[in-house]
Order: structure tokens, then C-alpha cells, then sequence
């Protein structure tokens, strides 16, 4: 199964364009920073995130500021230059 769902703030977000099918797609940076537990110990994780929304998920992701908290769901795929993933976001919720 490849499914994500990351608490994260918007970094970054770009200007609106469409796909050659006509949908609307958001290139977006998060930011994700926790405390998780490794092998007993406490771990800081601290990462940027490189994102796109695709469709209908644009207008949830076209209202937070930059800075906003918001927990996004989605899967990862290959960046289409093939280095490196992108996280496609297909569900927001603000907070």
C-alpha cells in the first residue's frame, strides 16, 4: 500500500498551471518537524517535502497562508524527471 498522511506546514506553493489533460496541478514545498521515538530514543525529525496537488485538492491547498499548519494525505511517486519522490497530495485539512 502507498498512502501518506503528514501533519506539515505549507512552505511553499506555486503558481496555479494546468496538465495537458486541463486539470489544475500545485507544485508545493511542506515542512514537517516532530518528535518520534527510535529504538527507544527520542529522535528530532526536521524535513522539506517536495509536493503536488492535482484537481479538486488545489482549492483546499489555495487557502492556507504559507506557514499554515495542515495534515495532508496523499501517495508517493517518482519526481517525473525520475530523481528523487513526490508526495501527491489528494486530501487537505486545514489545522
Amino acid at each position: 500500500m502507498n498512502r501518506l498522511v503528514l501533519a506539515a506546514t505549507l512552505l511553499e506553493r506555486g503558481v496555479l498551471r494546468y496538465t495537458p489533460a486541463g486539470l489544475p496541478a500545485l507544485d508545493l514545498v511542506l515542512k514537517h518537524e516532530s518528535t518520534v521515538t527510535d529504538n527507544g530514543q527520542p529522535r528530532k525529525v526536521l524535513m522539506e517535502l517536495r509536493a503536488v496537488a492535482i484537481g479538486s485538492v488545489t482549492e483546499g491547498v489555495k487557502v492556507l497562508a504559507l506557514g499554515d499548519p495542515a495534515t495532508f494525505g496523499g501517495f508517493l511517486a517518482a519526481a517525473r524527471n525520475g530523481r528523487g519522490i513526490v508526495f501527491h497530495v489528494t486530501e487537505v485539512s486545514p489545522g
